[in-house]
Order: structure tokens, then sequence, then C-alpha cells
């Protein structure tokens, strides 16, 4: 058995490849073999192990693909880890992606690009931008920033986090930018829409002798998002058409979707239906294009032919729709939507069950959120909080603590986001037993930082039950300044249970905090006025020297004071 272990590989790797994992049963077996094999004086094939823990980690069984690492001679070799960080990048699993990055920092195999471009991806798809430039840091320090892939990882992070200055100092920092990195920067200035400084970029790559491609004038077109640069992005289409460029799908669905971002709807349809074969791509960008101009109940129409007619939308796709029905609150299209998925087979993606929750929630369902949330095999961080602040939303504060033991049980860590949904949930039902019960648990069993928003509903619950001592005593001995969230929480409190001595302590600090927020007098008066306290609630009126500081605050006055 330990003879033919090579052979084994090879027609594993032959018959299955990279793209296509081993089934999980036929996984176990090479695994089983490859312990054998690891007794025996000749080495077992690297490339086995690397397929084994790819398979593993595409049927979602993260410990398995975990422990053949483990088992690697050392040095492991860098795909290995790199096979591992990326199936966690898949699940959104930053922290986890993050622990594995720094041990093997720690081991004598040393990260190689394709290590760090995964690893600064996943802290963009996270929207982690400290966790973004702590990585560039570590790239810095070991001199792989200036690598293209790394600094194409850089400038795209960057640019969708939205931080396009940060992306042109990498940019420029690179000593000779490929056409890869030319078509990341004007990538970046297309999420913000920044056409000027896109077209003076694609200007600065042709003088530097670089020759656009498909992927450069997509970059140049996604920078178009408004009326006022159509007319840039119609002469760009007629470079297109000039250069056959627009024979590509990608080309074609950018123009498409510049066109309807842009509002010229009826350019966008027509180049559309023009197209004899228009690909997902295309169709996705005319939906995309309906939805961010607000036609929602088109949009899920023309997802409803694509379908139809054999397309088969891409997470990304499915999300967006789901986000539509969730805007509208259109229940009967997400259940739609939800049918489908479940036919194709994609109700396992992160994605699209994150979307589904969501979507569902907003709709007034959020018993069926957490029922999509059941379904899913493995569960990240995020998942969890969405279903926890979805049920304490909805009022489901038992079930949504039920939810956190879950996610311990799973050997996940709660943060301060989880915590904040389940005293939130307890805001909802006014169970102020098991608001302590969790804020002290955040703090002494899992020893999470309190924020000012845990305060915010801490002081919310204390006043909804009639403590506002208490409350106030809480925001006494709080380790960090109080704002005027927390203090104005109070406020509430006191005019609630009409508590006027400790309404008028809790106002003056909310004057100093705030002094040009006419709110807060409003309130007061009110308090006044509601224990017939008239004198003083003229007093605070009189403050108000222009009837415009308070006409729209949104509170109304009790009534006419009376002397």
């Amino acid at each position: 058995m330990r003879g033919n272990l090579p052979s084994t590989a090879a027609a594993a790797a032959s018959s299955h490849g990279a793209a296509l994992p081993l089934s999980l049963s036929r996984t176990k077996q090479l695994h089983a073999r490859l312990v054998l094999a690891s007794h025996s004086p000749a080495p077992a094939p690297a490339d086995l192990r690397l397929l084994l823990l790819r398979s593993y980690a595409a049927r979602g069984d993260l410990a398995s693909a975990r422990r053949l690492l483990d088992e690697a001679p050392h040095p492991a070799s860098p795909l290995l880890y790199n096979a591992l960080i990326r199936a966690h990048a898949r699940r959104l699993d930053l922290p986890a992606a993050l622990a594995l990055f720094a041990r093997m920092r720690r081991s004598a195999t040393a990260p190689d690009a394709h290590t760090f471009a995964c690893v600064l991806r996943t802290c963009a798809d996270c929207s982690r931008p400290g966790a973004l430039k702590v990585v560039h840091g570590v790239a810095s320090s070991s001199g792989m920033s200036s690598h293209p892939i790394v600094g194409s990882a850089l400038v795209s992070g960057y640019a969708k986090l939205g931080l396009v200055d940060d992306a042109r100092r990498v940019f420029d920092g690179l000593r000779e930018p490929d056409l890869v990195l030319w078509n990341s920067m004007m990538s970046a200035y297309g999420y913000r829409g920044m056409w000027n400084d896109g077209l003076q970029m694609f200007s600065a790559m042709r003088r530097a002798g670089e020759q656009p491609d498909g992927y450069s004038v997509v970059a140049l077109v996604s920078c178009f998002w408004n009326p006022e640069a159509l007319e840039f992005g119609q002469a760009v289409h007629g470079v297109c058409v000039k250069g056959g460029y627009d024979s590509g799908h990608h080309v074609r669905s950018a123009l498409v979707s510049m066109y309807m971002r842009s509002g010229c709807m009826e350019s966008g349809q027509s180049l559309f239906h023009n197209l004899p074969d228009a690909d997902l791509v295309t169709w996705s960008s005319l939906i995309t294009g309906l939805l961010q101009t607000g036609k929602y109940m088109e949009s899920f129409d023309l997802f409803r032919q694509m379908c139809f007619t054999g397309g088969r939308p891409d997470s990304v796709l499915i999300s967006s729709v789901l986000s539509a029905c969730a805007s509208t609150t259109a229940i009967s299209c997400t259940r739609e939507v939800h049918c489908y998925v479940l036919r194709l087979g994609a109700d396992k993606d992160i994605t699209v069950s994150s979307s589904l929750m969501d979507a569902y929630a907003k709709c007034g369902f959020a018993e069926l959120g957490y029922w999509v949330f059941r379904q899913i095999p493995y569960k990240n961080l995020v998942m969890y909080n969405t279903v926890i602040s979805n049920l304490g939303y909805h009022g489901f504060a038992t079930k949504a603590i039920e939810v956190l033991d879950e996610m311990v049980n799973d050997d996940l860590r709660p943060d301060s986001a989880t915590f904040s949904g389940l005293l939130a949930a307890c805001c909802h039902v006014g169970n102020l037993e098991q608001g302590w019960k969790l804020f002290r648990r955040m703090r002494d069993e899992f020893e999470i930082v309190v924020e000012m928003e845990h305060y915010v509903y801490m002081v919310r619950l204390l006043a909804t039950s009639g403590q506002l001592k208490e409350a106030y005593d809480l925001i006494q001995a709080m380790q960090i300044q109080p704002d005027c969230g927390v203090w104005g929480a109070l406020l509430w409190g006191c005019c609630v249970h009409r508590d006027s001595s400790l309404g008028r302590i809790v106002a003056e600090k909310l004057f100093q905090l705030s002094p040009d927020k006419a709110a807060y007098k409003v309130m007061l008066s009110n308090l006044y006025a509601s224990q017939e306290m008239w004198w003083d609630a003229e007093e605070v009126r009189d403050e108000l020297s222009k009837e415009e500081m308070y006409k729209n605050t949104g509170i109304s006055w009790v009534g006419e004071v009376q002397k």
C-alpha cells in the first residue's frame, strides 16, 4: 500500500486536478494512506498533501485540512499555508486567516507574495483598514511590498476601502508598474467615481508606453458614475469600438453598467439587447444598474428572466437582488429567490445566506432568517452577529441569547458587536436582569472592552426600569468619558419617569457637551412642563432665542407654557 502512494497521488491529481477537489470519502482514504506512508523511509509526495488539504477545504472540513498542515514535514511548503489561509478567506474569517499568517511568520516557512496578497484581499473584503495597514507594514519590512502581486493587492485593497490616497502612494512607490498595476490604480479611481483622475491615469499609462487591454478599458469605464461624465464615457465607448475592445464580454458589460449608472437607461438597455450572446456578467451589469437607480421591481423581473433562460447568477448578484427585496420589504420576492437558491444549491454560500437572513429580517420575518441560519453547516462570526442582531431587533431576546451559547460551543469568540446586538435585544424587551448578566459576562468572561454603545444600552435598560439613580451611578463609574448618547439615554429616562431634579443635572451635562443642540433643551422644557414647573419651562424656552433652533428638532413641545 505504501509503495503505491506516489502513483496514487499522480492518478488523483491527473483525474481530478487542483481545481476539482476529491470527494470527502476519497480524501479520507488517501489521507489515511498518507499517514501510513509517514512511517515509511520513502517520503510522501508533497503534491498529494496539498491536493488533500485543498479537497478538505473545499468540502468545509477545515479541521482536517489543519491537521494536514500540522502533520507536514518541516519546513512546510508555503502552498499548504496559502491553501488553508485562502480557505478561511473564502469564509471571511479574518481572525483565523491572520492567526495562520502569524504562525507562518513564526515558522521556518516564509510567506510569499501569494500569502501577502491573499491576506490583504481578506482584510479588504472584511472592511478592516487597520488590519490591512498592519499587513502592509509587515510586507514592507519583509521587502515584499514592491512585488507586483503584493503591490496590486495593496492598491486594490486600499481602493476597495475607499482609501484612494493610500492606494496612489503605494502605486507611486513602485519602480516599474506593470499593466496589472496600472489597471488596479484606475480601478481604484473607479470605485470612487473619480473619472477625471481615471482619465489622467489612463493618459499617463499610455505615455509610459503601456498598451491598454480590455481590463484597462473596463477600469476606465468604471470611473464614470454620473451624468456629468457621460460625454467622456461615450467617447471611451467610441475608443472601444475603434480599437476592437468591445468584443470582450467584460468590456461590454462594463459599458452597459456605465450607461445604467449614468442614468442613460435607454442606451444601456439597447446595448444589452443588441448583444447576441449576453453572458452572466452582462446580465449582472444590467440588473445591478437597475438596482443602483432604484428600479427594484424591474431588476427583479430581469433577474427572473435571466434565470428562466438558463443563466446561473453568482453569489454577488443574488445578494444584490436580495438587498433590493429587503429595501422594498418584498417578502414574496425574497421567498422566490430563496426557492431558486435552494434549487441552485447556493444556499450554503455565506454571502447568499447572510443576504437571505437580512432580507427576511427587514421584511419582518426574523424567524425565517433564523431558519436559514440553522441550515448553514459552517458559520462564521459575522453570521452569528447578524442573526443575533436580527432576532433581538424583532423582540426574540431569549433566542438571541441561545445563539450566543451556540457560538461559544462552535469555538467562536464573541466580540463587541455580538454584545451590542444582545444588549439591544434586552432593550427591546426591557429585560434588565439578562442585560446585567450579559454586561458582566462580556466584561469578566470574555474580557471584551466595554464601549460607549454598550453603556448606552445599559443606561437605557436601567432608565426603562425606573432605576435612574443606578443609571447615573453607572455613568459616573465609566472607564471612558461619557458622550451625548449615554447622557441622552438617561435624560430620556428622566422624561419618562418625570424626574425633574435628576433631569436638570443630566441636561446640564448635555448642554456642556453639545451646546448647539436644541433637542435637549426641548426635552428638559417638556419635562418641566409635565411637572407643571411652568417658570422653569419658560426659562429654558427663552434660552432658545431663535425659533429656527428648535423647529426641526423632531420633538414637539408639550404645549404652550402656562404661567
